[in-house]
């Protein structure tokens, strides 16, 4: 078990830092229009559900 707390484990923390810290740094790398963030797109009243098209479960409960 000292094995583990005196190598494996420090290890294992150092490795996840690395792989962060290449994840993070990559966005360097990518063209300037993928490294922004995502758009977001306002929800529109449009998409309304209508009887036909709820599950079952909803259409059988009583109102």
């Amino acid at each position: 078990m000292a094995i583990f707390r005196q190598y494996i484990a420090p290890l294992l923390a150092v490795l996840v830092f690395v792989f962060a810290l290449v994840a993070v740094s990559a966005r360097i790398f990518l063209p300037s229009d993928m490294a922004a963030p995502a758009p977001i797109e306002e929800v529109g009243v449009s998409s309304q559900s209508t009887p036909g098209n709820l599950p079952p479960a909803v259409q059988n409960s009583p109102s």
